[in-house]
């Protein structure tokens, strides 16, 4: 490119970056970031929480959901245009489920959740203990569609747990539904771990 005939200013600055480079090089970045975020919000979101009445906020509850939606935009960003890594496909879920999981704890502190509540963070500990292992002898990990629909249904209980009286029904209902997801989606990762893993 002839920088001379943008000016004695250009021909000074030969490394002047092209708006594609730039562009890609947002692309590459952006998924990323996003996820990052969401891992730097879950301390803010934890002290909202915290700080509330008995588990209800709504301060909390927005923070909880603009994190959710960020799951779904760096993912798509990432698979739209095809910039995925190594770091967003084990960070990606790794954000998720520890909001969920802070999210589960603290409500269930709260009183807002059962017991058997904590069985999901429970669930996502045996996941991320036994994961290196499982790769390291050929497993290839992939978050599966009863995964995903689980962890939505468990963003939208949590956040409306948050913003309704306590005892109210229906946000239990969809956690619920949420918690039967994870569970069978943890013996789908069962099953393909042991058909995939070399012995």
């Amino acid at each position: 490119m002839d920088l001379a005939r943008f000016g004695p200013c250009a021909a000074a600055y030969p490394l002047l970056v092209s708006a594609p480079a730039a562009t890609a090089r947002i692309q590459q970045q952006l998924p990323n970031a996003l996820t990052i975020a969401r891992l730097l919000v879950i301390p803010v979101f934890a002290g909202l929480l915290l700080a509330s009445d008995g588990g209800r906020s709504w301060a909390a509850a927005l923070v909880f959901a603009a994190a959710a939606v960020t799951d779904q935009i760096d993912g798509f960003l990432a698979r739209r245009w095809r910039v995925e890594s190594t770091f967003g496909k084990i960070a990606d879920p790794l954000a998720d489920r520890l909001l969920i999981d802070v999210a589960v704890i603290l409500l269930w502190n709260a009183g807002r959740l059962p017991w058997a509540a904590l069985l999901i963070p429970l669930r996502d500990l045996l996941l991320v203990v036994g994961y290196k292992p499982a790769v390291a002898r050929g497993y290839s990990f992939e978050v599966n569609f009863l995964g995903k629909a689980a962890t939505w249904l468990l963003y939208a209980s949590i956040a409306f747990t948050m913003v309704t009286d306590k005892g109210t029904v229906w946000p239990r209902v969809i956690f619920w539904v949420g918690f039967g997801l994870a569970i069978v989606s943890l013996v789908a990762y069962l099953v393909k771990a042991r058909r995939e893993v070399k012995t």
